[in-house]
């Protein structure tokens, strides 16, 4: 978009050397195919899903963690990741990575670092943990980004993977130095990388309960304008 922007506008002295700096830079990797340009959405269709079909499938969607000791099929994450790559984040900067594990010996590994996989780590047939990239932005104020940005790939993901027969249980990552420094040195993380959050993925055990979690009800979660709570 910066080569559209650039040769759509004329000289101007705050843009010309901007224009010059990025006429030396080399040319980035060709990511698709289309034009890189606003374009207009095709409304005319109703939406492929409906709000009933998707309130079906979050209700469907359960922390599971009895899984079978069954593989699970890359390609199958790799369609849920398609989905995970569609998700908004700021500036579509995506600063994150998804770190697959699914191989018995990695996994355990990885999963011996959170504390939120006690009773059932010996049996997560693939651990995911998604990694935020610092890098991605010029300034600290937007660290946080990161984490906003991965949690929102992380809920479409693990949709997706609802949708595939597969189950998750998104692994609890509290803010602790030990952990972190333990995870990064595992993974082999940049110092500008950080965990943002680790899901279990696998094909449920129809044997296997989960916990019976009360939602709030809409009263709770919404406030419309400055109504009191």
């Amino acid at each position: 978009m910066l080569r559209e922007y650039f040769g759509a506008t004329g000289s101007h002295p705050k843009i010309d050397p901007l224009r010059e700096r990025f006429c030396k830079l080399p040319p980035p990797p060709k990511v698709c195919d289309e034009p890189l340009t606003p374009y207009q959405r095709d409304l005319s269709q109703p939406p492929p899903v409906s709000y009933e079909n998707l309130l079906a499938l979050a209700h469907r969607r359960r922390s599971v963690r009895w899984f079978l000791p069954k593989p699970v099929p890359r390609e199958l994450i790799d369609k849920a990741m398609e989905v995970a790559g569609l998700s908004p984040s700021a500036c579509n900067r995506q600063p994150f990575v998804f770190r697959i594990f699914d191989e018995p010996e990695p996994v355990r590994r990885v999963a011996s670092i959170p504390y939120g996989v006690i009773g059932y780590e010996h049996q997560i047939p693939v651990i995911v943990v998604i990694v935020g990239q610092l890098r991605n932005f010029f300034d600290a104020r937007d660290r946080h980004l990161i984490y906003i940005d991965g949690a929102l790939a992380g809920m479409s993901f693990i949709l997706a993977l609802e949708t595939l027969g597969l189950s998750s249980c998104c692994i609890n990552w509290p803010d602790l130095p030990d952990r972190e420094k333990e995870m990064a040195k595992l993974l082999n993380l940049e110092p500008d990388e950080r965990p943002v959050m680790l899901i279990a993925v696998g094909w449920p055990d129809p044997e296997g309960l989960v916990p019976r979690s009360v939602k709030k009800p809409l009263s709770l979660l919404r406030q419309y304008n400055f109504e009191n709570p």
